[in-house]
């Protein structure tokens, strides 16, 4: 198969830096902020109280919330899949002691939790169509697809980086692929849609080809006890302060300030309240280094409620004053007014957050005080809670997926509470029972909506539940159409301390998206910036096993 990607130049190797005299900005206070503090500990030995975690909201984690209470109504944004594949976010929670038990670590925690049969993902109702009698449960085990898919599939998969460009999916599959099985199973586990770039869709099919064979069942996703706030956030931020990390919250970076030189190296971090908007600076000394986020798949979220929908979608130009500051922060660096000696060497965010009709979704999360639902799901999906992974509803005109988790799924939910999440790929269409577009329903819209799907009754779950909806207008928008540069790398070319971390960084062959990716970039980051011995593990190439590739060619002949 074809190895020619957007190739990042090799940075060259800066000498080992005293971490003595380190101090280390992270402006972010995500997983990619976190993992990078994780790491500039344990590979680097910097002293915990030399690094700095910047963040603009309350609390640590970025898009990894979870978030609630039983009374009002839990909230997560989304969910991740994990998978033995994630070598980097696996190594790092190998370095973090769990909350119940800390003489574990959260990933002993993690394959304790999914050693336990009950808890094992096998999908039984993965795929429901609209049936005369109600919801019919689909024949997966085949993937549908005609020749012409299966050559169209190996063409992209085989195809350079560079052949594809920013050209979409859907230019090089016809209409009936959209609607195989295949199809259906691919786009709601990893949320792409036709006129996202053939280019990730590519790196996806590389990535994850181990997983063709169980496409069907999910079997090969890992799942954390809790939500993963709870469950990986909670504790490195726990570990991270307990080491004397410090963490400043409610703090905005709006930009920063380099040296009149032709390298890059940054000087000042101008920052602002989130609350008062005083604002201040940070020197960075010569011996200092900074690690930025870019962005945010976020950034300019809005909540409804029960009885209320979420905001309608923002402009570009509301994006740029978001609360978080991440898109402004980016665009003023890529900026050649505002920075005109390095503007050119951080891509072009312009392409990100202006195209929120291509990058937008809308999540909901429920809040159940009546058992009633998950035992009439229990019964109709033949999964326990925890064990079935997405149900995705293909005649939804929303194209509507829940997934339903181990119980509890918070640390903070009582005993006879109950909480599930699910998305719409399609939210500006109507529903299919509540004639109205999924962005203007208030939660119990959406859930009447799902309800409706599912074929049980309205009550007594309706009365009953907290519904609260989520918009996202870039949830998605680091699967748009891009070119090479309009991401920059990880280290910007004649970088002397500053590095650049997230979703919507260019590294050869990783998949955005996913939490690894994130992971990935901080420990690319601390390997180059402070010149240690520890590199990030070699991405998982599925396609290098023979078994893999032959069990997932029998799949694609199905």
């Amino acid at each position: 198969m074809s190895e020619i990607y957007f190739t990042p130049p090799t940075p060259k190797p800066h000498a080992p830096r005293n971490p003595a005299v380190v101090n280390a900005y992270l402006v972010g206070g995500g997983i990619a902020s976190l993992a990078a503090a994780t790491h500039l500990i344990h590979d680097a030995h910097v002293p915990p109280k030399q690094i700095h975690i910047i963040e603009s909201g309350p609390v640590p984690g970025g898009s990894m919330d979870g978030a609630g209470t039983a009374e009002k109504g839990y909230i997560l944004r989304g969910g991740r899949m994990l998978n033995f594949s994630y070598l980097c976010t696996y190594d790092l929670l190998a370095l973090i002691p769990s909350l119940k038990d800390p003489s574990k670590t959260v990933k002993q925690e993690l394959d304790e939790f999914n050693a336990v049969p009950g808890n094992k993902t096998n999908a039984h109702a993965r795929v429901v169509a609209k049936g005369e009698n109600g919801p019919e449960i689909v024949d997966v085990s085949k993937m549908g697809l005609s020749m012409k898919d299966r050559k169209d599939l190996l063409f992209v998969a085989e195809a350079s980086e560079k052949t594809l460009g920013a050209r979409r999916i859907d230019e090089f599959f016809g209409k009936e692929f959209f609607t195989t099985k295949f199809w259906f199973m691919w786009d709601t586990m990893f949320a792409f849609e036709p006129w996202h770039s053939a280019v990730e869709f590519k790196r996806y099919l590389h990535r994850f080809i181990q997983e063709f064979p169980r496409i069907n069942s999910l079997a090969g996703v890992d799942r954390t006890p809790y939500n993963q706030y709870d469950s990986i956030i909670l504790p490195i931020e726990r570990y991270l302060k307990a080491q004397g990390v410090e963490f400043r919250y409610d703090t905005k970076v709006t930009s920063l300030s380099f040296a009149p030189t032709d390298s890059m190296t940054a000087t000042e971090i101008h920052f602002a309240s989130s609350k008062s908007g005083a604002t201040g600076l940070i020197h960075i000394e010569p011996s200092d280094i900074c690690f930025l986020t870019l962005g945010s798949m976020t950034s300019c979220s809005s909540l409804g409620s029960n009885t209320t929908p979420p905001k309608p979608l923002p402009t570009p130009e509301q994006a740029q004053t978001a609360p978080d500051g991440s898109w402004q922060l980016w665009a003023s660096l890529a900026n050649s007014t505002a920075n005109p000696q390095h503007y050119a060497k951080f891509g072009n965010p312009s392409n990100f957050y202006t195209r929120v009709e291509e990058s937008n979704w809308l999540s909901f999360t429920v809040t159940l005080n009546d058992p009633s639902f998950i035992k009439q799901y229990e019964d109709w999906s033949g999964n326990k809670a925890g064990t079935g992974a997405l149900v995705t509803f293909k005649d939804s005109n929303w194209l509507m997926s829940i997934v339903v988790p181990h119980q509890p799924h918070f640390i903070n939910q009582p005993e006879n509470v109950q909480a599930f999440w699910g998305y719409g790929l399609f939210p500006s269409k109507k529903g299919n029972f509540v004639d109205k577009p999924m962005a203007e329903c208030s939660g119990e819209e959406i859930l009447r909506e799902l309800l409706g799907h599912l074929n049980f009754p309205l009550q007594p779950t309706l009365g009953t539940s907290l519904t609260i909806p989520c918009m996202l207008p870039y949830i998605t928008s680091q699967f748009l159409t891009r070119k090479e540069g309009d991401r920059p790398h990880v280290i910007p070319e004649g970088s002397t301390n500053l590095a650049l971390l997230g979703q919507f960084v260019e590294m050869e062959r990783d998949t955005v998206f996913t939490v690894e990716y994130s992971v990935r970039a901080a420990q690319m980051a601390v390997h180059e910036l402070m010149g240690t011995k520890m590199r990030p593990k070699d991405i998982y190439r599925g396609e290098h096993h023979v078994g893999v590739l032959v069990n997932a060619l029998r799949m694609l002949l199905t």
